[in-house]
């Protein structure tokens, strides 16, 4: 049938094409340390009981290669491999307020969460890190349908990415991978797409997956299960 074209009002006419609805689930990356672990307060309480000195001496706004505790690369490392082998951080650490329960609702609406961590950085460490990271997801009550560990994210496949970390943002855009970054003192520097908190991110990727033509269903407010349905 043919179709008219719109009058000239003299205004040039703006179409808008409706998104073509996807048959595979939408992929969202998401990573650990910094964005649903709390590492910085894990790491602390760990770097204060080895160098016997206060937690509040060690601030919590801290640069990524936290010279403000007075860190070199070494010493980081140094800390960083007991805090994983013997203080056993990855399976203790807190959870970062609302990332398990927005999972859980995007996990609902048909989003598959893919967990993307590089945990694998201390050497003759990856069983326990492993092992502890798997225990910790289901302690948090993070939801997820896959789990990668590897550094090189942009390799991963997902249709959007939650990091935290400087570079791994840096190297998401220039391999023109979107990415949502978690806002934390060490990435002010970073431009982009920018979420304060969960609540934030859980918007983004909603709208996110709308706008790439993937369909989604959310559940009404106060009906949501959320991780409490693992103690029914």
């Amino acid at each position: 049938m043919a179709v008219s074209p719109p009058a000239d009002t003299g205004r040039r006419a703006v179409l808008e094409v409706p998104s073509v609805p996807m048959d595979r689930p939408y992929v969202l990356g998401v990573d650990l340390d910094g964005v649903c672990g709390d590492y910085t307060a894990a790491f602390r309480s760990v770097v204060a009981t080895e160098l016997g000195v206060e937690e509040s001496s060690l601030p919590l706004d801290r640069s990524w290669d936290f010279s403000e505790w007075g860190l070199s690369a070494d010493e980081f490392e140094r800390l960083h491999r007991l805090a994983v082998s013997e203080h056993r951080m990855l399976r203790w650490m807190p959870v970062i307020a609302g990332a398990a329960e927005s999972l859980w609702r995007l996990s609902d609406a048909g989003v598959w969460i893919r967990v993307i961590t590089h945990r694998l950085y201390v050497n003759w460490g990856h069983a326990t890190a492993i092992a502890d990271t798997v225990e910790w997801l289901d302690r948090a009550r993070i939801p997820y349908r896959d789990i990668c560990f590897m550094g090189d994210k942009p390799e991963v496949g997902a249709d959007l990415y939650i990091d935290d970390a400087p570079h791994n943002v840096t190297a998401l855009h220039e391999s023109g991978n979107r990415v949502i970054l978690f806002d934390a003192p060490y990435n002010q520097a970073v431009t982009g797409l920018r979420a304060q908190d969960w609540a934030e991110c859980e918007q983004m990727v909603l709208r996110d997956a709308a706008t790439a033509g993937f369909e989604l269903q959310t559940s009404l407010p106060g009906m949501e299960r959320g991780s409490g349905r693992l103690e029914d």
